[in-house]
C-alpha cells in the first residue's frame, strides 16, 4: 500500500515562487513541512491504494481527466487556518468547485475511495507555503507579516496530478490532460 492525493499543480514560475516562500518559512520560523511537496491544490486528499492497483487507479483518473475542460484558477494574497497554517489562497471559482466535487464523487463511486473528514466541510482550495509545523507563537509573528502581503497569479490548469508518498515526500506519479 501507498499514500497518493490527486491535485492541480501551477505553472513551474508560480511554483517557483511559492517554493521560495516555503523556504522562507523554513528559514525564518522553522517551518519545513510545506517543503515535502510540490506547490498544488489539493482535490482528492492523502488516500490508501494498493501498489499492485496503481494501473487501475491511473486508467481512472485519466478517464475523468479527459471528460473535463481546462480551467483558469486565480491565485489573490494569502490565508490562514490560524493557529498553525498559511497559504497562498486560490479564488473559489464555480468550475473550481464543480471539478473538485465531481472529482470526490467519481473517484468514490468508480474506486471506493472515500475521504470522510473532505465530505463533512466545505472545500476550501488552498496553496499551503506553512504547514502544521509552524509553531503557534511562530505564526503569531508570521501571520501579520503574510496579511496584507499583495500576490496575483493565474494560471489555467490543463490537467490533474497524482502524486505518491515515497516514505519521506510527495513525489508526482504521473499527469492526466483535460480535453484539449
Amino acid at each position: 500500500m501507498s499514500r497518493f492525493f490527486i491535485a492541480l499543480l501551477p505553472p513551474q514560475h508560480i511554483q517557483e515562487y511559492a517554493n521560495n516562500i516555503k523556504q522562507y518559512f523554513a528559514d525564518k520560523y522553522a517551518s519545513y513541512g510545506a517543503q515535502k511537496s510540490p506547490p498544488h491544490i489539493t482535490l482528492q486528499p492523502p488516500f490508501e491504494w494498493a501498489d499492485a492497483n496503481v494501473p487501475r487507479l491511473e486508467a481512472a483518473i485519466r478517464e475523468f481527466a479527459s471528460r473535463q475542460q481546462s480551467r483558469s484558477i486565480t491565485l489573490s494574497g494569502y490565508a490562514a487556518f490560524p493557529p498553525r497554517v498559511i497559504y497562498i489562497n486560490v479564488v473559489r471559482s464555480q468550475t473550481l468547485l464543480t471539478l473538485q466535487a465531481d472529482l470526490m464523487t467519481y473517484v468514490e463511486s468508480n474506486l471506493g475511495i472515500i475521504d470522510k473528514v473532505a465530505q463533512s466541510r466545505p472545500f476550501a482550495p488552498h496553496m499551503t507555503v506553512a504547514f502544521r509545523d509552524l509553531t503557534k507563537q511562530n505564526f503569531r509573528a508570521a501571520w501579520p507579516e503574510f496579511a496584507q502581503s499583495q500576490l496575483d497569479f493565474e494560471f489555467t490548469a490543463e490537467n490533474l496530478t497524482l502524486l505518491r508518498h515515497d516514505g519521506k515526500r510527495w513525489q508526482i506519479k504521473s499527469e492526466f490532460s483535460f480535453l484539449p
